[in-house]
């Protein structure tokens, strides 16, 4: 197996320029399947604190690098959306978002709102015992009481130490919103109207956009609309 990734082919998420290489690290295996990013491109082609992947495994090793509250020691440790970065060293602290087109980049947050993580509901079961286990869109499953009313489509967010949920946030028409995949990949508003569609296909989302100078509604597909609450509005400002 190489260790080795054609940056032609890498997902549309990376933020790796294509055509100046021909390779870049591979991810190894861990949370956000196939569009978890490299950590070892985040210290170096975004954050540039490393020039190459021997500096990486230095800085790695000196325990300063934490995400979503556990120290990371492996370059090639996939990072994807919603996680938490943290430099307690240099007291730097980021959540991972996606901007413009749908790339994933680092927004700087406080200290407080480094502590927890949100995540989107994906898939909602029971399992033996009686209670209700949570799929968070980066794999994580966490165990729900029967009586809690969360559903698929809804956002938790769970702090890092305990992994105890300490907020909710349903997905309904009037939550706000971000779109994280599609042509309006980071764009921030509101759910106008949810459109069932018959089938299998999937359901439409309208969401009227926060403050912009374009059209003021945007239309994308159900799997691309995470709710969030509006810390996130202030830390994308």
């Amino acid at each position: 197996m190489t260790n080795h990734q054609k940056r032609l082919s890498v997902p549309k998420s990376w933020p790796v320029e294509r055509k100046t290489e021909t390779f870049t690290v591979k991810a190894g295996a861990g949370p956000h399947g196939e569009s978890g990013v490299p950590l070892l491109i985040i210290l170096r082609d975004v954050l540039g604190y490393v020039d190459s992947r021997k500096e990486a495994r230095y800085a790695l090793n000196q325990d300063n690098v934490v995400i979503n509250g556990k120290q990371v020691n492996d370059e090639e440790r996939p990072v994807g959306m919603f996680d938490i970065v943290a430099f307690d060293e240099r007291e730097e602290y980021y959540r991972v978002f996606p901007d413009e087109g749908g790339r994933l980049a680092l927004t700087p947050i406080d200290e407080d709102s480094a502590q927890s993580k949100l995540g989107k509901i994906v898939n909602k079961r029971h399992v033996p015992g009686g209670d209700i286990q949570l799929t968070l869109h980066d794999g994580q499953t966490l165990l729900v009481d029967e009586t809690d009313e969360y559903d698929a489509g809804d956002s938790i967010v769970v702090d890092n130490e305990d992994g105890e949920i300490v907020a909710h946030f349903v997905y309904e028409e009037g939550a706000l919103v971000t779109a994280v995949d599609g042509s309006h990949a980071g764009d921030i508003g509101t759910i106008d109207e949810i459109q069932v569609t018959p089938g299998s296909s999937q359901n439409n989302v309208l969401v009227d956009r926060e403050a912009s100078e374009d059209d003021s509604r945007f239309e994308t597909v159900e799997e691309y609309i995470v709710v969030i609450d509006e810390n996130f509005t202030e830390d994308n400002e």
